[in-house]
């Protein structure tokens, strides 16, 4: 960690660079976190970006949105190479930090889908550079030339590269922009069985494929490896109801859509999100690793 002359700046600012930085601070975290998936490793890059964005002649920077993404996105390319490692060796399924989100993120369509949990997890399957190009060109309109000195490509390697990744995404993500009144219905429905034990409702909106995902790091009790199909689900979500049923629940808007929040003794215990496709629930998505529940304490500003 750095000294405090030379910190993360927070909101008040002081020279052209602090306020220059400020500035686009929660653009610059949103970028981060799209391209790792992680809160904590998009403040490290954050850390990283200031340091090197300190070291800049600030006045002969004619874009200085455009520098502080190329930066932004240089760090967090190394960090994604290092996070790679990191995952083969995860207990478990690996699920994205959950961040509980402000309402204007879910007003803002195509940021909200952009950090879903479910498009995160689509985004884990391209290559570090693909999910760069990606995320830049397509949730933050980033030009071919910038987006090509941001990954050390041409402008004509970047095109290729964005439209190979696109197609990638197009092919895997969910099939058109959810509503949050449709994730809402699904997560009522899943609480509902829980409080119940009557599962058959949740049957009902269960896709026969659906995959359930359990995230406890080794830290917390979840599943090992993806439970697959509507069947299985359902023997899971019983074989747990106890604990579930007693846990204090509360919807919240966590990356852009509505989650389900449970606590257990007051303290947060899983974050439940949904994958929802043509109306049924395709990806159930359970976080429960308690290093990754701190953001879902506050709210997390996100802008592109």
């Amino acid at each position: 960690m750095v000294g405090t002359s030379r910190s993360l700046p927070g909101d008040s600012g002081g020279d052209s660079a602090t306020e220059a930085f400020v500035a686009h601070r929660n653009l610059l975290f949103t970028v981060a976190y799209q391209m790792l998936g992680s809160a904590a490793d998009a403040e490290d890059v954050l850390q990283e970006t200031w340091l090197r964005w300190t070291g800049v002649e600030v006045a002969c920077v004619k874009d200085q949105r455009a520098y502080l993404v190329r930066i932004t996105t240089r760090q967090a390319l190394d960090r994604l190479r290092t996070l790679g490692r990191r995952k083969e060796s995860y207990v478990g399924p690996w699920l994205p930090e959950p961040l509980l989100t402000a309402p204007d993120v879910a007003e803002d369509v195509e940021l909200a889908d952009s950090v879903s949990m479910a498009m995160l997890l689509v985004l884990e399957t391209l290559t570090p550079t693909e999910r760069a190009v990606f995320v830049l060109r397509e949730v933050f309109d980033v030009g071919y030339e910038e987006i090509a000195r941001a990954v050390h490509k041409s402008p004509a390697a970047a095109r290729q590269i964005a439209y190979r990744a696109r197609a990638h995404v197009a092919a895997r993500r969910p099939r058109g922009i959810v509503s949050a009144a449709e994730t809402r219905d699904a997560l009522d429905a899943f609480q509902r069985a829980i409080d119940t034990g009557d599962l058959r409702n949740l049957l009902d909106i269960l896709a026969p494929d659906v995959v359930f995902l359990g995230d406890g790091g080794g830290i917390a009790q979840a599943t090992l490896s993806p439970i697959v199909g509507a069947g299985n689900v359902a023997r899971v979500l019983t074989a747990g109801l106890g604990r579930l049923a007693a846990a204090a629940k509360q919807l919240a808007q966590v990356n852009g859509y509505p989650a389900l929040i449970l606590r257990r003794d007051g303290e947060i215990d899983t974050v439940v999100a949904v994958r929802i496709d043509d109306g049924l629930i395709t990806g159930l998505y359970a976080v429960r690793n308690p290093e990754k529940l701190s953001r879902v304490r506050r709210e997390t500003a996100l802008s592109r």
